[in-house]
C-alpha cells in the first residue's frame, strides 16, 4: 500500500542513527514524563468503542466555513496572519511568505479511503486553489498530519518541505524530489533562501508510525518559525513537558502559538495535550495569541467533537488568554484578533443523532493502523 510510505536507508538512516534521540531501534522521548499525565486506571478504547461508543462524536451538520481566497489576495496588515483550514492544517502568512503546516486534504486519516476516521467536511478550499507556497512543514508521519493524496498533489509544485528526521523517506515515496526536502533533528534549523525566515525543529513528546512494524522509526517535532519581525510556534502533536520552558528560553517569545487540543484521552494523556494541558503549555512558552488546532475535523478519541473548544472558551476567559477561535477558512491576524466567539454552537443547537450500535460491516479498520490513531 503506497500510503504506508517507505523506510529510511543509506545516508538518511545514518543521520537518524547519529541523533541523540535514537535509541538503537527507533526514536524516543528523552524528557522525564510526569506519571500523572496518564491515568493508570484508564484502559485503551476497543475498536468497537471507537467505532460505536461516545456521544456527539461528530457534528450534526456541516460546520460554518469561510472562503479565504479574497482575504489572501490582500497582504496582512500586521505582517502575520493565520488561516485554520481544519485539524492541524494552517496557512501562515509571515512577512510576505506563505507556509502550510501538516497539510491534509484527504477524506480520511487512514492508509485507505475505505475505512478509518472520516473528516467531518471538506477543507474550505480545494488544494489546487491554494496560492503559491514558500514552504510546507510536516511535524511527523501520522496519517492526520502526513496525507498521501495531499502530498502527491503538492509534489507537483516546486515548494520545499521541512520535516523531522526520517519523514523525508515517506515524502520521496509520495513523489517529492529529494532536493526539496530538509529533515531536521531537534534544535536544527532551516534558513529559507532569499529571506530572513528560519524554521527550527523543537522538542515534542509523542510517537510516530504508519503501520504495525514502524513504531518510532521516524522523529516527531514541534516547530519554531521566526522572521525579523514575527515568531510563531506550532506544536505538532505532543504531551505536556518541561521542554516547552526550554523552547521559550531559546526561541521565544512568540506572537502566535498553535497548540493541539483534540484527540485527548486519559489512557494516552502523556502524548496529547487536551485543553487543560494546552493552557499549561502556553504558559510555559511565555504566552502569545493562542490558536488551538487538532480538533473539529476528525474523530480520533472518545470525547464530543466540540468538547475541546467549549473547555478552552470557558478556561481561556477565566485565565485571560488571548484565544483565537476562527471559523474554518477565516484568515485572522493575532495583532487584530477579536474576542473568541463560539461559532460551533450554530451547528449543534440540538444533540447529534446517537451513534449506530454496530460498525459498518464492509469498512473495518485496517490491521496496519497504529493505536492510538495519531
Amino acid at each position: 500500500m503506497k500510503s504506508l510510505g517507505k523506510k529510511a536507508s543509506g545516508p538518511r538512516l545514518e543521520k537518524m542513527q547519529a541523533s541523540p534521540l535514537w535509541s538503537g531501534s527507533g526514536f524516543r522521548n528523552i524528557y522525564p514524563i510526569d506519571p500523572a499525565l496518564r491515568d493508570p486506571s484508564a484502559t485503551m478504547p476497543s475498536l468497537r468503542d471507537f467505532l460505536c461508543g461516545g456521544e456527539r462524536r461528530a457534528p450534526s451538520a456541516p460546520l460554518p466555513a469561510d472562503n479565504p481566497l479574497d482575504a489572501w489576495r490582500k497582504p496582512a496588515q500586521s505582517g502575520l496572519r493565520a488561516t485554520w483550514l481544519g485539524h492541524s492544517t494552517v496557512l501562515i502568512e509571515i512577512d510576505g511568505l506563505r507556509l502550510l503546516t501538516d497539510p491534509v486534504w484527504g477524506p480520511r486519516a487512514s492508509p485507505t479511503r475505505l475505512a478509518g476516521p472520516k473528516r467531518f467536511q471538506p477543507v474550505p478550499i480545494k488544494l489546487k486553489q491554494l496560492p503559491p507556497l514558500d514552504l510546507v512543514l510536516v511535524s511527523h508521519d501520522h496519517y492526520d498530519h502526513l496525507d498521501y493524496p495531499t502530498i502527491r498533489e503538492l509534489a507537483k509544485t516546486d515548494t520545499p518541505f521541512v520535516t523531522a528526521l526520517g519523514v523525508g523517506a515517506h515524502l520521496e515515496a509520495f513523489g517529492v524530489r529529494s532536493e526539496r526536502i530538509t529533515e531536521l533533528d531537534w534544535w536544527e534549523s532551516y534558513h529559507h533562501p532569499d529571506s530572513d525566515l528560519t524554521v527550527t525543529a523543537t522538542p515534542s513528546q509523542h510517537f510516530s508510525g504508519r503501520g504495525l512494524k514502524d513504531r518510532n522509526a521516524t522523529l516527531w517535532s514541534s516547530l519554531s518559525i521566526r522572521s525579523a519581525r514575527h515568531s510563531v510556534f506550532f506544536s505538532g502533536d505532543t504531551g505536556l513537558s518541561g521542554q516547552f520552558a526550554e523552547i521559550r528560553e531559546r526561541m521565544g517569545p512568540f506572537d502566535l502559538v498553535m497548540l493541539e487540543v483534540g484527540a485527548h484521552h486519559p489512557a494516552w494523556g502523556d502524548i496529547h495535550l487536551g485543553p487543560d494541558n494546552a493552557l499549561k503549555t502556553l504558559d510555559l512558552l511565555g504566552g502569545g495569541a493562542f490558536l488551538p488546532v487538532h480538533w473539529g475535523t476528525f474523530n480520533l478519541a472518545m470525547h464530543a467533537w466540540d468538547a475541546p473548544a467549549e473547555s478552552l472558551l470557558a478556561s481561556g476567559e477565566k485565565e485571560n488568554v488571548r484565544l483565537m477561535m476562527p471559523r474554518l477558512g477565516q484568515a485572522m491576524e493575532p495583532a487584530h484578533a477579536e474576542r473568541a466567539h463560539p461559532w460551533w454552537r450554530e451547528v449543534d443547537s440540538v444533540a447529534a443523532p446517537a451513534a449506530p450500535s454496530e460498525p459498518e460491516a464492509d469498512a473495518p479498520l485496517p490491521k496496519s493502523m497504529p493505536w492510538p490513531l495519531d
